[in-house]
């Protein structure tokens, strides 16, 4: 898959392309997907995504976006494991905030990008004070020789597929519904780094991931499978948190694994943790033998949960 992260003055080649921001990647965006592969297929052209980066919400509000649901890499990551050919990064800033709808379509998607057939959602909308929609997309493509067409909502259940339904859905601790509405199970993949060495102190050493976003969008202890490059997965209970009893008021979040029955090294893999069921949320416990106590506690609890699952015949 090729990325690009600035738009050309002319386009090489034209292309297929679908405009959106793809956090998390769930059923309603693999839907958008699937169709533009058939789409550049059919007519012979590369299976284009336009996405952004930051997060216009981000740009605007950072203190109101909302939590990620995955990292920039692992969104490219997702985009190429579903067939996509070519990634349009495009930076948003002030200057792209401040372009008008007609301009984005004419310098940026007929001029810079060669669009041919364009999808969007139903309820997309662009340009400076989101002043473009979908009705003027196909008004322009009569005029500049493309084809616009709309994704429908994706439903599951009765409940739209959304980059807000999972976030609520994580939230509250709904890992079934969450994997639902994405098709997999929620994960979060990082490099396993050093830390503080207190899983460790306390009997039951932990791999620290690196998570590059300060508000991930689940906190609290969770059963998981920890995978490996090797792609081999591993069970084990891990915990997303600012770890209360230890630190102090403000700390940034840190993802924390202990895996069952394992004693290597794996400092600087890049590991991939599935989340399949929460147990609780955080606490403060009065010293660290209660905390140990606990931790013994939800390691006994993962350990069954996997067992019933290995009973009921559930696989990844």
């Amino acid at each position: 898959m090729q990325i690009f992260r600035s738009v050309p003055d002319v386009a090489n080649s034209p292309v297929a392309l679908t405009i959106g921001n793809f956090d998390g990647l769930h059923l309603g965006h693999q839907a958008m997907l699937s169709k533009l592969r058939a789409a550049a297929k059919a007519r012979g052209l590369p299976a284009c995504v336009m996405t952004f980066e930051p997060h216009p919400r981000e740009f605007f509000a950072p203190d109101q976006a909302p939590a990620r649901l995955t990292s920039l890499r692992e969104k490219l990551e997702l985009l190429a494991a579903h067939g996509v050919d070519r990634v349009q990064l495009c930076r948003f800033n002030f200057a792209l905030a401040q372009v008008t709808a007609q301009d984005f379509i004419e310098r940026i998607l007929v001029r810079g990008l060669g669009v041919r057939w364009l999808q969007v959602g139903d309820d997309f909308r662009f340009g400076a004070r989101r002043a473009g929609d979908l009705a003027l997309l196909k008004r322009a493509g009569l005029e500049f020789d493309y084809t616009v067409e709309s994704m429908p909502t994706v439903l599951v259940g009765d409940e739209r597929a959304s980059s807000t339904a999972v976030r609520t859905a994580l939230t509250a601790g709904r890992m079934t519904h969450a994997q639902q509405l994405l098709g997999r199970r929620y994960s979060i993949s990082g490099k396993v780094v050093r830390g503080d060495r207190l899983g460790r102190q306390l009997g039951y050493p932990t791999a620290n991931i690196h998570i590059p976003d300060a508000r991930p969008a689940l906190y609290g202890i969770f059963a998981v499978t920890l995978t490996r490059p090797d792609g081999k997965p591993l069970q084990g209970v891990a915990s997303l948190g600012v770890r209360p009893t230890v630190k102090a008021r403000g700390a940034a979040p840190v993802l924390e694994v202990y895996l069952f029955d394992f004693n290597e090294d794996i400092y600087g893999e890049r590991v991939h943790v599935a989340f399949w069921h929460k147990f609780r949320d955080e606490a403060k416990y009065v010293d660290l033998d209660t905390l140990k106590q606990q931790i013994a506690l939800d390691v006994s609890a993962a350990r069954a949960y996997f067992a019933q699952v290995a009973a009921d015949g559930v696989t990844a």
